[in-house]
């Protein structure tokens, strides 16, 4: 291993060339129309790497606001109520644009179909309260109690307040429903709107349904996503990209909890591998197509019934056991034509043994290339989760190391430092074997591999150096840091390279990376 003093003059400040302008990708349009309505105000001009993306994390409480802003927005336009206002953005999946397109058309037909009923003034004629009625009986429960409360929409499907509100919960707190609640009549699709469930349900019932509505207003939004980490409630939110660009982009977000991700697949950060290619990836790595490999490279078919038959000893004197045929391992040809000299097989010449052996060594070395990047991707991986152990672990170090060395608290946050570098170089390396793994070999790909190799060496000194005991750490602080900051620049590095070649086409594949 190199001595770790040969970083120790890099140059952090370089390449300061390698920045983008905040609005230098275009947004495109197929990723969805923009929902929210929060256009107007443009961020402040900043640089970023090339391989990042403009985003903005989003609280629960953004997101309402944003939600109550747009339904403002409507009322406003259309005239309407609150509660028609969002019975009509529920219909249209929260897109305005398509809401005013269609109500502007027609907006008798789209009211009727929300349940939104007026009468020629514009007033709504629904009335909603509880009543009793006189010999009524509720087809749920069947209870004709005396004075029993009831309730129905304007479909006239009347049924007793408590099985109402059953009904109701059950949807909202075992379904998780909130969009599409329909009248408990199984015949009818009139819609129970928000007025209706604020009057029925228990306040803590209504309150879970108002957090569903929440969640609707970002899966809806195409240009929104919930973070996937665990019991995580915040919301990234990423214009820039549109689908067409997941080629060319590996749009990777951070939210506030830490949890890194792509925006674009939901999968946690694979920079510097595409979506296309971390799919067809994983389903590599996870299929049968391996075993079928293994096959083709360590077996042969029966010259005769072409059953599959694996060679279990060193002689090339092969019986069948299906159909009991005798053949050369070698070149497959019938053995009583050998002799006793199979060493000297007449027949290796023979274009279609020539063929059958070229053919198993192709196998045999489309094998071992994708054990080659499997290998070294699993390791990572591993190496990524001992490393993340040790994160869990550094803060207990940290501690031990500030009692032991006199170091404040501030001082030993290089340790925190060089932690969290370590796990996301080891990401960044375990994606680049499943990016290489389907590069064409050409001068490009060489250029990459330098990168991924000089990463490689920096993070394993980083590791070797952050593995050292306690009594050491305090000594070894500054070139600690110093491999922290060479890590960091190193990944940039290759990532900048690796994203600058995806948006300029540099990159060729050995296989088609749009079809699985």
């Amino acid at each position: 291993m190199s001595d770790i003093s040969e970083f120790d003059d890099y140059d952090y400040d370089q390449e300061s060339d390698d920045v983008m302008d905040l609005e230098s990708i275009d947004g495109g349009s197929d990723f969805g129309n923009d929902i929210d309505g929060f256009d107007d105000v443009k961020p402040e001009r900043v640089v970023r790497k090339p391989y990042e993306v403009a985003y903005e994390v989003l609280s629960t409480d953004d997101i309402k606001a944003r939600e109550e802003a747009l339904v403002a927005q409507t009322c406003n336009i259309l005239g309407l109520t609150h509660d028609q206002a969002l019975s009509l953005l529920l219909y249209f999946r929260w897109n305005n644009d398509r809401l005013l397109e269609q109500y502007t058309e027609d907006p008798s037909r789209i009211l009727e179909k929300v349940g939104v009923l007026l009468d020629e003034s514009g007033t709504d004629i629904r009335n909603y309260k509880l009543i009793a009625v006189d010999g009524f009986t509720c087809d749920i429960c069947c209870e004709d109690n005396e004075g029993l409360f009831t309730f129905a929409l304007e479909c006239g499907h009347r049924f007793c307040q408590d099985c109402y509100k059953q009904y109701i919960t059950q949807k909202i707190m075992e379904e998780g429903e909130s969009r599409n609640i329909q009248c408990p009549d199984g015949t009818c699709s009139i819609v129970v709107n928000n007025e209706v469930i604020k009057l029925l349900v228990d306040p803590k019932v209504y309150e879970r349904y108002q957090s569903l509505l929440t969640r609707t207003f970002v899966l809806d939004n195409d240009h929104m996503a919930w973070c996937p980490a665990p019991n995580c409630e915040y919301a990234v939110r990423c214009n820039d990209i549109s689908t067409k660009d997941l080629d060319t982009i590996v749009p990777t977000v951070e939210c506030k909890c830490g949890y890194r991700f792509c925006f674009g697949c939901g999968h946690s950060d694979h920079q510097p591998s595409t979506c296309m290619l971390v799919k067809k990836w994983l389903q590599k790595c996870q299929d049968d197509s391996e075993t079928a490999s293994w096959i083709s490279a360590n077996t042969k078919e029966c010259p005769k019934c072409k059953a599959i038959i694996e060679k279990n000893g060193g002689c090339n004197h092969m019986t069948c056991r299906k159909c009991h045929y005798e053949f050369c391992w070698i070149c497959s040809g019938s053995w009583p034509e050998h002799g006793v000299a199979w060493y000297n097989c007449s027949r290796y010449e023979d274009k279609a043994s020539v063929e059958a052996r070229d053919n198993q060594a192709k196998s045999r070395a489309l094998l071992e290339r994708y054990l080659h990047y499997y290998n070294r991707y699993a390791n990572h991986e591993h190496s990524a989760k001992l490393d993340k152990d040790l994160f869990i672990r550094t803060e207990k170090k940290m501690m031990q190391l500030q009692s032991t060395s006199g170091m404040s608290w501030i001082e030993v946050q290089y340790l925190a430092q060089a932690s969290k570098v370590l796990q996301e170089c080891r990401e960044t390396l375990k994606w680049t074997y499943a990016f290489a793994f389907y590069l064409a070999r050409n001068n490009e790909t060489h250029i990459f591999e330098d990168n991924q190799q000089d990463l490689e060496l920096a993070v394993e000194n980083l590791s070797l150096l952050f593995g050292k005991p306690i009594p050491e750490l305090s000594e070894l602080k500054v070139q600690i840091m110093d491999r922290t900051a060479y890590c960091s620049k190193r990944r940039e590095n290759l990532l900048s390279d690796t994203a600058k070649g995806l948006q300029e086409g540099r990159w060729k594949y050995q296989t088609n990376v749009d079809v699985l």
